[in-house]
Order: structure tokens, then sequence, then C-alpha cells
């Protein structure tokens, strides 16, 4: 199964390396499609790839670690250019 996402992080949660611990912890595979950062907020367009329970436990992980996630909408999903 493939699940986009968005993960928008606060300044709390800006300097942690969560998506690196999404596919460390986590039997997911991350493709990061789309990110933006400043000092205060930042967020990511995730791929995450894996079984449905495992990406929702990854997803359920995140969220404890006060990031917001939110499902990616088509204009947010850029595949692979040239």
């Amino acid at each position: 199964m493939e699940k986009h996402v968005r993960l928008t992080f606060g300044p709390e949660s800006i300097k942690q390396p969560l998506v690196y611990q999404l596919g460390h912890e986590f039997k997911v595979v991350t493709s990061i499609r789309m990110a933006d950062v400043d000092k205060s907020v930042g967020w990511v367009v995730l791929g995450l790839e894996g079984e449905a329970d495992e990406i929702e436990r990854a997803l359920v992980w995140a969220r404890s670690q006060g990031v917001r996630v939110d499902e990616a909408t088509l204009g947010d999903v850029v595949e692979g250019g040239a």
C-alpha cells in the first residue's frame, strides 16, 4: 500500500529527525515529495509505502510527537522529475 500525507512540524519538533525515525522505527518506506522549513514551522509531503496497519502505527506515533498529520491533496503529490 502507498499513502501520501502532509506532516506539519511546529517549533518543538522542527529540529527532530522524525521522518528518518518513521523509516527506521517502522516497516515503511518513506519518500519525500515536497518540503519547506524555516525557524518556526516546517512541512513535508511524504509518501509512505508498506502494510496499511504499519503505516497507521507510524502516523499514530508521529502525532504523539506533536506532528500534525493530514491527507495529502492531489496538488501536494509530485512524482519524480527529469
